[in-house]
C-alpha cells in the first residue's frame, strides 16, 4: 500500500533531521509519497505568515503529517506555529513517550518507559491574554478548561492505556489551589476512570508529581494532564531518559495526526550536521504505527535501540567518551540497521 504524507521540514535543524527520518522510513520498505510544504520563519519572510492556509489544507488532504521543529519567537513576534496547527486541525491529544535506551551515558533509570498525554487545545495555551492597563505594566492570561475537552483527553488516555497494555493512568493537576479549572479536570477524570476498571487510576498534584518523577519514576506508566503541565512534565521525563534528542511525539485528532520531535529548531546548529536525529526518526516510527504499519514501526524502534547500545554512531549529546558522529552518520547507521532486521 502507498501512503500520502505531508512533510514539513521546519526551521533550523528541522530539514536535516527530517531528511534522516525520511531515509529511515524508506529503509523499512513502506511506500510513501511525501507532499512537501513549508512553514516557519522563512515562510514568514516571504508570505507574511509562518503558517499559510495551503499548509493546513495539505494536511487535511493527506490526513497525516511529519513535521520538523519550527522556531517560536520568545516574548514577541508571531505565535507558535506548532500550537496553531494543533488548534486549527483540532489535534487534541499530544502523546510523548519517554523511553530509556541502553547505552546512553547519562541514563539513570534503565528500562524506564513512560507516556505523557497532554491536552492540546485549551488551558493557558489558549492564548487568551492581554494587558490590563495602557502602560502595559499588568498582563492577564485566562485559563480555559471545558468539560468536553477534559473528558475527551482523559478518555483518550485510558483507551491508549488499554490498547497498549498499560496498567495505570495518573492524572496530574493543581486542584488544591485552582479549584474550578483543575478541579473540573480532576472531577471528570475520576468519573471517566469508573468506566475503565481494568486500569489503575490515581491523581497527583503537579509539584509533587515533578518530585516523584525524579525520585521514583518507575511508579508511573501513562500520565494525562493539561496543556502547560504536560509541556513541562514531558521535558522532565525526556531528561530522565537522556534528553530531547530521543523524545518523539504525535498529535492526534479525530481524523488527522501530525508527528514531530519534542525538541526545538536549534538555529545555532542549522546546517552543521550535529544534532541527534532520533527524536524525529522515532516520531516517524509513531507515524508508521498510526498508519497501521506496526511491524515496520517496531523495526525502527529496535534499530534505534541497537545503534545506541552499540555506541559506534552517536551524536554529541549521547557521548561522554569517544568521538561523536553527525546527524547524517547516525541516520545512516539506523537506516542500515533497519534493513538488517
Amino acid at each position: 500500500m502507498r501512503y500520502k504524507v505531508t512533510l514539513i521540514p521546519g526551521d533550523g535543524v528541522g530539514p536535516s533531521v527530517i531528511e534522516e527520518a525520511v531515509k529511515v522510513v524508506e529503509a523499512t520498505g513502506v511506500e510513501i509519497e511525501w507532499e512537501v510544504v513549508e512553514a516557519g520563519e522563512k515562510v514568514m519572510e516571504k508570505e507574511g505568515t509562518p503558517l499559510p492556509e495551503k499548509v493546513l489544507d495539505k494536511i487535511r488532504e493527506t490526513k497525516v503529517a511529519l513535521k520538523g521543529p519550527i522556531t517560536t519567537p520568545v516574548a514577541s513576534g508571531f505565535r507558535s506555529v506548532n500550537v496553531a496547527i494543533r488548534k486549527a486541525l483540532k489535534l487534541f491529544a499530544n502523546v510523548r513517550p519517554a523511553v530509556a535506551f541502553e547505552g546512553i551515558p547519562s541514563l539513570k533509570y534503565p528500562g524506564l518507559d513512560l507516556i505523557v498525554i497532554r491536552e492540546n487545545t485549551e488551558g493557558l495555551y489558549s492564548g487568551v491574554e492581554h494587558y490590563v492597563d495602557e502602560d502595559q505594566t499588568i498582563a492577564e492570561s485566562i485559563k480555559i478548561i471545558t468539560k468536553k475537552a477534559s473528558e475527551r483527553i482523559i478518555r483518550f488516555a485510558f483507551e491508549y492505556a488499554r490498547k497498549n497494555k498499560r496498567k495505570k493512568v495518573t492524572l496530574v493537576h493543581k486542584a488544591n489551589i485552582l479549584k474550578f479549572t483543575d478541579g473540573l479536570f480532576l472531577e471528570i477524570g475520576k468519573r471517566v476512570a469508573e468506566g475503565f476498571p481494568d486500569i489503575e487510576f490515581e491523581d497527583k498534584i503537579i509539584d509533587n508529581m515533578c518530585m516523584q518523577l525524579v525520585k521514583k519514576p518507575y511508579l508511573y506508566d501513562v500520565i494525562v494532564t493539561m496543556n502547560l503541565y504536560g509541556d513541562i512534565l514531558s521535558d522532565l521525563c525526556a531528561g530522565l531518559v537522556g534528553g530531547l534528542g530521543v523524545a518523539p511525539s504525535g498529535n492526534f485528532g479525530e481524523e488527522i495526526a501530525v508527528f514531530e520531535p519534542v525538541h526545538g529548531s536549534a538555529p545555532k546548529y542549522a546546517g552543521k550536521n550535529k544534532v541527534n536525529p532520533c527524536a524525529t526518526i522515532l516520531s516517524a516510527a509513531m507515524m508508521l504505527d498510526y498508519l497501521g504499519e506496526r511491524e515496520k514501526a517496531s523495526k525502527i524502534w529496535q534499530a534505534v535501540r541497537e545503534v545506541i547500545k552499540e555506541g559506534k554512531f552517536l551524536t554529541y549529546d549521547l557521548v561522554e567518551e569517544g568521538k561523536p558522529v553527525g546527524t547524517k552518520e547516525m541516520g545512516d547507521a539506523i537506516a542500515k540497521k533497519v534493513k538488517e532486521l
